[in-house]
């Protein structure tokens, strides 16, 4: 239930309880004295106040047993009705030992409150007393109230216990995704690393010039198994912050010069504070872009941008490849991953040839709701 709705019900209870007791008041008595007075206000604030019963249930059954006393002791001989409202409420709210108290004195009070009254007889008052306010009644109201309590606390353990049964679910899957990664490629990217650190030994010291290409496969093997290190650390520890992100991407432009392409970096506007989760995108967008450029695009420049704004970072990747207006760039897995990143962080991707030919990967990510 919404709390705009729960606030309704809760006036809606509070106006009907008041009235009624304004209408049994009204019906037992004939005279319009001050104290008469005095006694209808104090029944309806004891039915209004229950309006607060759920904000503060502690402080509303003590308004409603003061009340409940003082219309009492005005000689209103009316059943404390707000009182056991407050009494369920209050034990619902978890104050089971205040209510048991606060009851008790409401006991002892309500007689006491009679005599007041002008009733000179005890056993008149205590009689007095039971009509307004049953120890029945109040057992009835304390015991709806917890047993409601206590089915609330079973719903929220057992709401508890299927999360925690998911996230053991989800670390299980984790677990077995990282094992299935470092079985399958972790041997294969060593073997490629290692084969190029030694094709590139072997030339060094026989004196010839290394091949930019052999150079490239040997700083993509090393950053292929440190990638691979941290996505499997990241699965085994649950990690929200993985090693990189924004600050890597000038590693990233740099390392696709070293392989022959003219990329360049422009940064503008002031950083904000960015979340964890969209400097990491951003990083993935650039790799993924640059990867693509490096193996599709037959290309020689690649341009990357990124651009602060107040509440939106964005960035673009363009190339000045192959690719013509009039087609379709083919959705391949890098694309959709890019797409399924951004769209997680409440953002948009672009991701088209250009007009004047070539391709362009433009995103933009907000930074002011995304944590």
């Amino acid at each position: 239930m919404s709390s705009r709705w729960s606030g309704v019900v809760d006036w809606a209870i509070a106006v009907c309880v008041a009235a009624t007791l304004l209408v049994t008041g009204l019906s037992g008595q004939s005279s319009a004295t001050n104290l008469d007075l005095l006694g209808y206000a104090l029944l309806a604030a004891g039915g209004l106040a229950l309006a607060a019963r759920r904000r503060a249930p502690v402080a509303v059954l003590v308004v409603t047993g003061l009340c409940a006393v003082g219309h009492q002791a005005a000689g209103f001989d009316v059943p404390a009705v707000a009182y056991l409202f407050a009494v369920y409420a209050a034990v619902r709210a978890g104050h089971r030992v205040i209510t048991v108290a606060a009851s008790v004195l409401m006991l002892a009070a309500l007689p006491l409150a009679a005599l007041a009254a002008g009733v000179h007889d005890a056993g008149e008052a205590f009689a007095r007393s039971r009509g307004a306010l049953e120890i029945a009644w109040l057992v009835a109201a304390g015991a709806a109230g917890e047993a409601l309590r206590q089915a609330e606390r079973r719903a929220e353990e057992a709401e508890r216990t299927r999360e925690e049964t998911a996230r053991r679910r989800a670390d299980e899957e984790r677990l077995h995704i990282a094992r299935e990664l470092h079985d399958s490629l972790t041997h294969q990217i060593s073997i490629i690393k290692l084969q190029a650190e030694v094709a590139v030994h072997v030339a060094r010291r026989r004196g010839e010039q290394v091949p930019e290409a052999l150079l490239a496969i040997q700083e993509a093997g090393r950053e292929a198994s440190r990638e691979l290190r941290a996505t499997l650390q990241a699965l085994r520890d649950d990690d929200t912050t993985p090693p990189r992100g924004l600050d890597h991407v000038p590693e990233l432009v740099e390392r696709a010069r070293t392989i022959g392409l003219d990329a360049t970096l422009t940064i503008q506007g002031v950083r904000p504070d960015v979340p964890a989760a969209v400097s990491r995108t951003v990083y993935r967008i650039v790799q993924e872009s640059l990867t693509n450029i490096a193996r599709h695009a037959a290309t020689a420049t690649a341009s990357v941008r990124i651009d602060y704004r107040p509440d939106t970072l964005a960035i673009r990747i363009d190339d000045d490849g192959k690719a013509a207006p009039d087609t379709a760039p083919e959705p391949g897995v890098g694309l959709l991953g890019m797409r399924e990143r951004v769209t997680a962080l409440g953002g948009h991707l672009r991701a088209e040839p250009r007009g004047e030919g070539g391709f362009t990967v433009q995103a933009e990510l907000p930074v002011d709701r995304t944590s």
